[in-house]
């Protein structure tokens, strides 16, 4: 039986411990900086010991689940603690941020560390809305190093999978950043500034699931996300911008009552979603 550790028990965390008790045999040792939260994950089951200093050596591999700047300080913190060739995988959304430092400490140290960003969540935080299945059908994009050991990422495929997840992508930390920004924090951008129009608090009784599907993520941790959006902010104001230009084109016709060039706008976005899907 081999043992992993999770630094951050919320509901990425904690999901991951639920899922790895389940599906594999292994030993899970957690952290939370919350210790309420460690005690009611160990007296619970979700973790078999508390991850600590003296034992964190232990840990073949461990994923770090905390805000990106939290990452890389626990990855600095710990990297004389880690392992000789354990993994350490972190979670954060944002990947250039936190994979350059923590590369350089893995390259110093003699332990392995490979970029990750789970493709999972729901609106909905904290280890009691945590689930085992929260996984199932999810992705994890894996960031290793450029010319990473191939060993090693076989590794690090095997360690997502054995948390719950059922796909794997690989990419650069570029690529990974230039693609959320618009999978993700763009969506949440629009999401949270769609809800402040005045008609947000009468819609009652007049709205349906499209309403529904696009408000759904306005409801955010702002911490969190002002520091993702900030880490990423040359990626994200390059999808704003293109955004409002093509918004300005619906307005425009709008205004000039051009009904053939809105339709062919509509046509356009119709034809893209269908390309991209």
């Amino acid at each position: 039986m081999h043992t992993i550790g999770i630094v951050g028990l919320g509901l990425i965390g904690a999901s991951m411990a639920k899922s790895a008790k389940k599906k594999a045999k292994v030993r899970v040792l957690g952290y939370d900086i919350d210790r309420s939260v460690t005690g009611y994950a160990q007296l619970s089951g979700i973790i078999d010991a508390e991850l600590t200093a003296e034992n964190i050596s232990e840990c073949d591999t461990v994923f770090v689940c905390l805000y990106p700047s939290d990452c890389v300080d626990y990855v600095r913190k710990n990297a004389s603690l880690f392992a000789k060739n354990s993994l350490i995988i972190d979670c954060a959304g944002v990947k250039r941020s936190v994979c350059a430092p923590c590369f350089e400490e893995a390259s110093k140290n003699g332990f392995h560390f490979v970029g990750g960003h789970p493709m999972a969540g729901t609106q909905h935080s904290g280890i009691k809305n945590s689930k085992d299945t929260m996984f199932h059908n999810a992705c994890f994009v894996l960031v290793p190093r450029h010319a990473e050991d191939v060993e090693v990422v076989a590794r690090a495929r095997e360690a997502v999978i054995e948390v719950g997840f059922s796909r794997v992508s690989v990419m650069s930390d570029e690529r990974h950043d230039e693609l959320i920004a618009y999978t993700s924090q763009l969506a949440h951008v629009v999401s949270n500034a769609y809800v402040k129009s005045p008609c947000a608090k009468a819609h009652k009784g007049i709205s349906a699931g499209s309403y529904k599907d696009l408000t759904r993520v306005a409801y955010l941790n702002e911490n969190m996300w002002t520091e993702l959006f900030m880490d990423n902010r040359d990626n994200l104001l390059r999808e704003i911008n293109g955004l409002i230009e093509n918004l300005s084109e619906y307005a425009e016709a709008l205004e000039n009552g051009n009904s053939e060039k809105l339709r062919e706008l509509l046509l356009d976005g119709k034809n893209a979603k269908q390309e991209a899907d």
